[in-house]
């Protein structure tokens, strides 16, 4: 290790006088006579050790830098890191430091070391006017016990709140912090020039009548009566004093008669409260203590970037107390995150679980955690009987409930995640407590820091920590509520998920972001527990089905797979023969299916779905199932199959009145006719669409086709245009398809708008800071909502857009593995022209041979599927590489490629590929000044009335200069 540079230590604002003595377990420090006492006798340590033990001592709670305590002890000099290990370790020695039950100085990783045993002061007056004598032994603080971890900010909060109020008041759960908080404060206050500062505890009190003779003994007033009040109020007159009164929830009532009093009577007299609920005294002022800072889930967290947060900082400095050894590790610090995530950021529950990572590891605390009830236990013996066990720490609010409001708050545990007050009524209301009334309770539990309400959204909505919720659960099922309230928890999901749909007016997003709170999560647990033993398997069954537009218009296609697997194994068991709900349930694992690839079961879905809509004669669910074998046929197998099945589709949907189902024909048809190179006609079908847009919602779209069907015509239609020979047009319309996909905040759709065409535009028009935002918002939606077909398609385009900017070789590999994943997947949708980009790519770094069974692939994949729209650039493409390979000698068959590809593309219409084989034939004749294919390209630039700088364009322009 390199040398420490030299250093100056700066005096710390709490350097200790010469009259200071400071005691810690058994022993005392003397800094002015530089002496270390044990039980009254001297303790033998050296000099150097001595002085890192004062400069720990005077920074009590917080972490010295290594870098501080070597320019203190080695003023002037340059030393290894080594030299003050071995004084640390020499300091250890003295105090009998065992790392466990005599703890007393820590090492914090990476940083330096920290005095963590409680101290006293001996002998040191306030810099104010010395206390009188009979206050003096009277006021005394609890020692901090440990460096405070991520409440910097609260502090200095409440602090100022203090400067202008007379009661303030800590609320939070249990275990939060708040007593912590408080005696920092107190501390703080105390050493603040006229600061006197009474500590009284009110968490032993067995009853409220108590409460003012706690404080007369905090105070060593000596007051002796039944009512001590007043005495208490001609006592503390003209004397200027904060007094803490902490764990008021007990006696909540007969603290807020004595504060108002106390306060009224004695003008400069100021109150610290720590509180479940409010006190509720005129002038209180309010601080929620929130929980500690923890990260989202995140897989790119690392030990460095998971220190930043207060949370994961606590597990960390109390796992180091008991187990030396401990250090965060890059691998771990995801499972430290979660765990302190589950915790809600408790302090206290966080603490706990530190406490047995000796015992069972990082991972072992966190798969224990389903348990926590029993996991968390064994807490500092010196901390209150309260904060002894997890279970005791909630004990303790649960039973100060009154009776209504514990059936309500453990009935509450039955949501997950948050509620609104219309679910809470009508799953946790009960005989004796009406709708009406839980308004009121629900405010009680809010008060009393059980519940959580927010009101940042504009529309309020609650939930219980999940800490809380275990707790809640617990009861219930110790109490044998819980499935009772378990159906009536699906049921009413049940019902909101269909009215919703019978509405069609209230989006399924609203209600998943505003104050319903988070359906998803609550349908979650409905299913989780309909579909199990002991849960309602009928019940279970409906809430699959009218679960469906959720997990769409979520994107959560995997989801959706895996929860009508289940219904359907659930029904097969119970051996029910429903048709009407066996087409439901088919033609939801047909859409879901979509997300992994065509291939023969989702053949086998949607032929079931048609049989069963023809025996009931159900023509939406026959147009369900034909979209979905076109949707199987087009991704994955021939165009001209596909082309039947949309016909069939749109003759269909034209004998209903069904907007909706008429706007989808013109798509499918006209898609079909697109990739067999019918681009006239294809068009034809895409102006028609899009010239009468259905009347149904976005969310009906979505419900019925999976995507918003807007968003996807326009999207393909964009493609046409660019084949076309309209490049500016096409970047356009495909660029409205993403903002309209935006808009919606629908991700699937987005993945079309995206994948079909907005990034596949803006590569071939050469806009690559565009296609570079297109294809990062296509990788990251499809990663979030584990869309594996989008994924590969945006690492598709991500390494052809890698080539186009130079980076061949990380492009080339990127590109093979994706082409490899959609062959793998039956996806052929883009595989064709992937393998056309593939092969041009390893051309231009001279892989020939590769290059050729690239295109060779890519055509009789052509053939094989009908897709004859990218047909003239794979011949193109494949007439350069003979070219490439062989040169002039292949000069004819290069041609006769070239001259085939040129009458495709003009029997197509398709004026991108007629550029392009222009260009190729010219620059095959470039030595022929007035060859025919000169004029060929001069007229077909001239036909070209935009997207002038797109690279196509500008490379033929170049070609007519020269």
């Amino acid at each position: 290790m390199s040398p420490v540079p030299i250093a100056e230590f700066d005096v710390h604002p709490n350097a200790l006088s010469p009259n200071d003595g400071i005691a810690f377990g058994p022993f005392l420090l003397l800094p002015a006579r530089r002496e270390l006492l044990k039980d009254g006798e001297s303790v033998a340590i050296g000099s150097r050790a001595l002085e890192v033990l004062i400069a720990l001592v005077e920074r009590h709670g917080e972490t010295v830098e290594k870098r501080d305590l070597i320019g203190r002890i080695w003023p002037r000099t340059v030393v290894e890191d080594c030299n003050l290990k071995t004084h640390v370790a020499a300091l250890r020695k003295a105090l009998q430091d065992d790392g466990h039950e005599h703890r007393y100085v820590v090492n914090v990783p990476g940083r330096g070391y920290c005095f963590v045993a409680a101290i006293e002061y001996i002998g040191r007056a306030p810099p104010s006017a010395p206390l009188t004598n009979e206050l003096q032994p009277a006021l005394r603080i609890p020692s901090r016990l440990r460096r405070l971890v991520g409440r910097e900010s609260a502090i200095e909060t409440i602090g100022s709140k203090l400067l202008d109020a007379r009661i303030v008041t800590i609320v939070g759960p249990g275990g939060i912090g708040k007593t912590t908080v408080a005696l920092a404060i107190a501390h703080q206050r105390r050493a603040e020039a006229g600061g006197l500062v009474s500590f009284v505890d009110l968490a032993p009190l067995s009853g409220a009548a108590l409460v003012p003779s706690a404080l007369a003994t905090a105070l060593g007033s000596g007051v002796r009566s039944d009512n001590p009040i007043p005495s208490l109020v001609a006592w503390l007159a003209g004397k200027r004093m904060l007094i803490v009164l902490d764990s008021c929830e007990h006696v909540i009532d007969a603290v807020a008669s004595m504060a108002a009093e106390l306060l009224e009577g004695v003008p400069d007299l100021q109150i610290l409260a720590t509180s479940r609920e409010p006190i509720k005294v005129t002038g209180e002022v309010l601080h929620r203590l929130p929980p500690l800072s923890t990260p989202t889930v995140s897989d790119a967290l690392t030990a460095s970037s998971a220190m930043g947060y207060a949370s994961i900082e606590l597990f960390v400095e109390r796992t180091s107390e008991r187990l030396s050894t401990f250090q965060l590790g890059d691998p771990v610090a995801p499972v430290v995150a979660d765990i302190c995530r589950r915790l809600d950021g408790n302090p206290l529950a966080i603490e706990l679980a530190a406490g047995r990572v000796d015992a069972f590891g990082v991972q072992g605390v966190s798969s224990l955690l389903t348990d926590r009830f029993a996991l968390l236990t064994g807490g500092r013996r010196d901390a209150p009987a309260r904060q002894q066990t997890l279970m005791v720490t909630l004990d303790w609010s649960y039973d100060l409930l009154p009776e209504v409001e514990r059936i309500v708050f453990r009935r509450l545990g039955i949501f997950a995640g948050y509620f609104d007050r219309e679910a809470a009524a009508r799953v946790a209301a009960y005989d004796a407590v009406t709708a009406a009334d839980m308004l009121g309770i629900v405010a009680n539990l809010v008060d009393k820091s059980l519940v959580s309400a927010d009101i940042n959204s504009g529309m309020t909505r609650y939930r219980l920590l999940d800490t809380t919720v275990a707790y809640a659960r617990k009861r219930l099922l110790d109490l044998g509520e819980f499935d009772e309230l378990a159906k009536r928890h699906a049921t009413w999901y049940l019902q909101l998920l269909q009215q919703t749909e019978e509405a069609d007016q209230q989006p399924l997003d609203g209600i998943q972001r505003g104050a319903r709170g988070n359906v998803a999560d609550n349908v979650r647990a409905a299913l989780d527990w309909a579909l199990t033993g002991g849960g309602d398997l009928n019940l279970g069954i409906q809430l699959s089905i009218a679960s469906v537009p959720l997990w769409l218009r979520l994107s959560l296609m995997n989801e959706c797979r895996i929860r009508i697997y289940r219904a359907i194994e659930a029904m097969a068991a119970a051996k029910i023969d429903d048709e009407w709900i066996d087409m439901q349930l088919q033609t939801a694992l047909g859409v879901a299916l979509y997300s992994i690839g065509p291939g023969p079961e989702a053949r086998s879905v949607w032929t079931r779905v048609l049989q069963i809509a023809g025996r009931l004669d159900n023509t939406d669910y026959r147009l369900r199932a034909l979209w979905g074998l076109w949707v199987d046929t087009v991704t994955g197998d021939n165009h001209a199959t596909g082309l039947t099945l949309a016909k069939q589709f749109a003759q269909l949907a034209s004998k209903v009145d069904d907007s909706l189902a008429w706007f989808v024909g013109d798509r499918l048809v006209g898609t079909s006719l697109y990739f067999l190179g019918e681009q006239g006609e294809a068009r034809t079908h895409f102006e028609r669409m899009l010239s009468r847009p259905p009347a149904a919602s976005h969310q009906s779209q979505i419900r019925r086709f999976q995507f918003d069907q807007i968003v996807a015509g326009r999207g393909f239609f964009s493609r046409i245009l660019w084949v076309q020979g309209y490049p500016d047009q096409a970047f356009r319309e495909a660029q409205a398809s993403v903002d309209e996909a935006l808009a919606h905040r629908h991700s699937l759709s987005l993945c079309y708008a995206l994948g079909q065409s907005a990034c596949a535009v803006a590569l071939l028009v050469g806009d690559f800071e565009a296609a570079r935002r297109n294809v990062q918002l296509l990788i990251e939606h499809a990663a979030r909502h584990e869309l594996r077909l989008w994924q590969s398609m945006g690492r598709c385009f991500s390494g052809i857009l890698q080539i186009k900017l130079g980076h061949k070789s990380a492009g080339i590999e990127l590109l093979s593995q994706a082409i490899n994943e959609l062959r793998n997947a039956g996806f052929a949708l883009y595989h064709t022209t992937a393998l056309c980009e593939f092969s041009a790519a390893l051309g231009s770094i001279g892989e020939l041979h590769a290059a050729q069974r690239a295109v060779d692939e890519a055509l009789e994949q052509s053939s094989r599927n009908d897709e004859r729209w990218c047909l003239p650039e794979l011949l193109r493409t494949k007439g350069e590489l003979l070219l490439a390979q062989l040169g002039t000698s292949a000069a004819p068959a290069a041609e006769a490629l070239f001259q085939r590809s040129l009458q495709l593309a003009l029997r197509q219409g398709a004026r991108a590929w007629q550029l392009r084989t222009a260009s190729s034939l010219a620059k095959l004749h470039r030595e022929t000044p007035d060859h025919a294919s000169h004029a060929l390209l001069a007229r077909t630039l001239e036909w070209f009335t935009e997207g002038l700088k797109t690279p196509d364009l500008m490379e033929a322009k170049a070609l007519m200069d020269r």
